[in-house]
C-alpha cells in the first residue's frame, strides 16, 4: 500500500500553536480523513511537563521562569520534564499508527532509529540505554542526553515526538531535572559539529521517510 506523509516546517512558534496545529491533523485522522504530517518546529524557550512530572523535577519558581522568558506548560505527551528552545529540532509525527504498526513501544524504537541514524550521518555516535527512553551519546558516566522523546497517542494516532539539541542553549537544562533523571545533557554543537538546521531537518525527513516505511512525500 501507498503510504504518504505530509512534511511541514512551521518555523518557530509557540508551544501552545503548535499543540492546536498537531490537534487539527489529529482530528482529521481520527475522522478517517486528512493526511499524515511530520511538523518541525522551533520553539521559543519554554518547559513543558508531561503526565509523568513531577513539579519538584523544576528546580525554580514559576515566576523566575517567567523572568527569564520561559513559559511553563503542562502537557499530555509521556514523560516528566522537559526543556524546549531555539537551537532545539522538534519534529512532530501527527500519523495513525493503524498504517504502520499498532504498537507503542516499535513507535518510539523507531523515533529512536531515526535520531540514531540522523547523527551518524554527521559523525556523532549515539545509542539507547536500556529501560530509558531518547538517545544519548558517550558511555558510562560520560552518557549525555542529546534528543528527548516523548509522545501521545489516541486511537492510534500520535502527537508529540522528539527534540533534538541541534544548537541549544544548554544552561536552560540547569533550571529543570530534565525527564526526571539526574543525568547531564548535550548537544550536536558542544560535540563540535555546526550543523545548519534545514541541513539537520533534511536529514531527519530523509530517515523517518525509510524507517516508517513511507513512500510518496506530498509538499506542505
Amino acid at each position: 500500500m501507498l503510504r504518504s506523509i505530509a512534511i511541514r516546517d512551521l518555523g518557530c512558534l509557540g508551544y501552545a500553536e503548535a499543540l492546536q496545529a498537531q490537534h487539527e491533523i489529529e482530528a482529521e485522522l481520527k475522522q478517517g480523513r486528512g493526511q499524515d504530517h511530520l511538523l518541525f518546529v522551533e520553539h521559543p524557550h519554554v518547559v513543558t511537563i508531561g503526565r509523568n512530572g513531577q513539579e519538584d523535577n523544576i528546580l525554580t519558581s514559576v515566576a523566575f521562569l517567567e523572568q527569564q522568558g520561559v513559559e511553563v506548560h503542562e502537557t499530555d505527551r509521556g514523560g516528566d520534564v522537559t526543556y524546549h528552545g531555539p537551537g532545539q529540532v522538534v519534529g512532530y509525527p501527527v500519523m495513525d499508527l493503524r498504517t504502520w504498526k499498532r504498537d507503542v513501544g516499535a513507535y518510539v524504537r523507531g523515533i529512536e532509529q531515526v535520531l540514531i541514524d540522523t547523527l551518524e550521518e554527521f559523525g556523532i555516535p549515539s545509542r539507547r540505554i536500556q529501560g530509558l527512553t531518547g538517545v544519548w551519546t558517550g558511555e558510562g558516566d560520560d552518557a549525555a542526553k542529546i534528543a528527548a522523546i516523548g509522545v501521545h497517542l489516541s486511537r492510534w494516532v500520535s502527537t508529540h515526538g522528539w527534540a533534538l539539541n541541534v544548537a541549544t542553549d544548554l544552561k536552560y537544562f540547569g533550571y529543570i531535572v530534565p525527564c526526571g533523571l539526574n543525568r547531564p545533557v548535550t548537544s550536536m554543537e558542544r560535540l563540535g559539529v555546526r550543523a545548519g538546521m534545514d541541513e539537520v531537518k533534511a536529514a531527519l525527513s530523509r530517515h523517518f521517510l525509510r524507517v516508517f516505511e513511507f513512500t510518496e512525500i506530498l509538499n506542505d
